[in-house]
């Protein structure tokens, strides 16, 4: 199972997360391109961390938002958005190169992630970026959304994603952050994670059973004792025979 963390996210150059201490509890990196969060020297910091502890790279692509974080949706001419994906790709892979890595997968932030699980024309513009971008690079996202069927039309491989600290609705979409039982934490984060891994299963808030096969865990780097919060997950992992692995 991979574990990813949503990182390089600096605001007005102050970080929403403790980056260096994330890093070595992650297998695969959501690194900010820019857009809703990061610049370029984030962008190389991040990938020279990754490099340093065998962690994947993968390109966190937003809408054009820095002022809400990304997490407003826009409407966006699909050219002008497929553009502004591609910018932000290219910025990361010279970022990865010049690290000595490369860009791995690709995931959506915020607005832009949640729109692309229910939105099928949205999802397939940002297929068509990644696709035009690099054809071998998988697309992350939340399993039997539009942006699945998206990938898989444009030949992309799928990388499932469950999150460990954020809640769900019964349709299998995440809890707006406006809600405040948007996020979990504690320890019953790292048990959800086990039984995510191990049972395929989470508890939606209605208590409606949710049946998941995923790819990757996310912890969100700037949750509430996310450091923490990652250590429990690796723990109770390892505890329970669970192989933790890059998938990208």
């Amino acid at each position: 199972m991979d574990l990813n963390c949503d990182l390089g996210e600096t605001v007005d150059g102050q970080p929403t997360a403790d980056d260096a201490a994330m890093f070595p509890l992650i297998t695969s990196a959501n690194v900010a391109c820019g857009f809703h969060a990061g610049d370029a020297a984030t962008m190389q910091v991040s990938c020279e961390r990754a490099v340093q502890h065998v962690v994947a790279v993968g390109a966190h692509v937003s809408y054009a938002d820095r002022e809400n974080f990304g997490r407003t949706d826009l409407e966006v001419d699909d050219g002008v958005l497929e553009a502004q994906i591609r910018e932000q790709l290219e910025a990361l892979a010279e970022a990865a190169e010049a690290a000595g890595t490369r860009v791995r997968y690709v995931k959506p932030h915020g607005a832009l992630y949640n729109r692309i699980a229910r939105d099928r024309d949205r999802a397939d513009v940002v297929a068509a970026a990644v696709s035009g971008f690099d054809p071998a690079l998988p697309l992350m996202g939340l399993p039997g959304s539009h942006v699945a069927d998206a990938a898989a039309a444009a030949g992309l491989r799928f990388l499932r994603e469950a999150f460990v600290d954020r809640n769900y609705l019964a349709d299998g979409s995440l809890v707006p952050r406006s809600r405040p039982d948007a996020l979990l934490a504690g320890g019953s984060v790292a048990l959800r994670a086990v039984r995510i891994v191990t049972d395929g299963a989470v508890t939606a808030v209605d208590g409606t059973l949710l049946r998941l096969e995923v790819d990757s865990l996310c912890v969100h780097g700037d949750s509430p004792g996310a450091v923490e919060m990652a250590r429990a997950v690796r723990r109770e992992l390892d505890a329970a025979g669970v192989s933790v692995e890059a998938r990208a």
